[in-house]
């Protein structure tokens, strides 16, 4: 067992949530799944309690606990992107999964957890500082899906088309 696990709760749905991410995202799988050996709040004996499961790597547990707690945007995964194609291949998964699109590359999957979908280039922007990043950023907050043609062309001082 890791020393650092991320638990993310879930109502019921824990199993169904971290198949979704391992067939998603690279270097994601799905480990043990763990039944209740009694009634909880929110299960019974033989529901699926825990799963364990990696995403990008990073190992967590799903827990479904039932609809006391919710997801919320004050967590997120943050999925570092190389191109456009891989952004819109993640954006559309989650999206397309019945999830939802926010402001500046953020989206909710059907679950309710937050994703940051971010392209390299606008971290490498920002991390600049000055006029470039000032530049990216406004770029960025007009976008729900970030648009690495248009934070390029921010990047270069270039009007950026609406």
């Amino acid at each position: 067992m890791n020393k650092n696990t991320i638990c993310l709760w879930y109502d019921h749905d824990a199993e169904e949530a971290a198949r979704f991410y391992a067939r998603t995202f690279p270097d994601s799988a799905v480990g043990a799944v763990h039944r209740a050996p009694s009634d909880f709040p929110g299960g019974k004996a033989g529901d699926v309690l825990t799963v364990e499961f990696t995403v990008c790597g990073v190992p967590c547990i799903g827990l479904n606990g039932g609809a006391t707690f919710k997801q919320s945007e004050a967590f997120s995964f943050q999925i570092a992107t190389d191109d456009q194609a891989e952004t819109d291949r993640y954006w559309n998964a989650i999206v397309g999964n019945g999830g939802t699109e926010s402001a500046c590359g953020w989206c909710k999957d059907k679950w309710g957890l937050s994703w940051q979908i971010t392209p390299r280039v606008l971290t490498e922007a920002m991390a600049r500082g000055g006029d470039v990043a000032k530049r990216a950023f406004g770029a960025m907050m007009q976008m729900r899906k970030i648009d690495v043609a248009k934070i390029e062309a921010a990047v270069r001082g270039e009007a950026v088309p609406a």
